[in-house]
């Protein structure tokens, strides 16, 4: 009975985290990942292993959701996938570059305008030291 409210209680801690509490644990988690396999793998392999890392976390992550877009009147299901949506509140976008450019920040920023999300994180898993691979991205101001 008290281990099912304790996780109870935990989950409900998670389920009520703000974007800058989740943010801590994208960021931890991405420095320690890149620090175990260190830079240059292919975006997939860090992705899939991010995943499960910010899961054990307690993090709830989506991998590879569709933002449909519409035009005409239609809907199309094949017009973005985002490559992490954690607890619905923050996107992350996934690269393994030499170097992140205008194009990379500017499509994280057309996934959270089209999303409404406030929050996204552009990892770059291809930088030499992690910490100069992360970009913060609130409402169209890059950090």
């Amino acid at each position: 009975m008290e281990k099912e409210f304790t996780r109870r209680h935990r989950d409900t801690e998670v389920l009520n985290m703000n974007e800058n509490e989740i943010g801590s644990i994208i960021v931890d988690t991405a420095i320690d990942l890149h620090k175990r396999l260190g830079p240059g793998l292919l975006e997939s392999v860090y992705e899939i292993i991010f995943t499960k890392l910010l899961a054990k976390r307690g993090l709830l992550v989506q991998r590879q959701v569709s933002i449909p877009i519409e035009f005409d009147g239609e809907s199309f299901d094949e017009g973005f996938r985002i490559d992490l949506f954690v607890h619905g509140k923050v996107i992350i976008e996934l690269k393994s570059v030499e170097r992140i450019t205008g194009i990379h920040k500017k499509q994280l920023l057309t996934y959270l305008k089209l999303t409404n999300t406030k929050v996204g994180y552009l990892l770059n898993f291809g930088a030499e030291v992690m910490k100069y691979g992360i970009y913060r991205v609130i409402n169209g101001i890059v950090e």
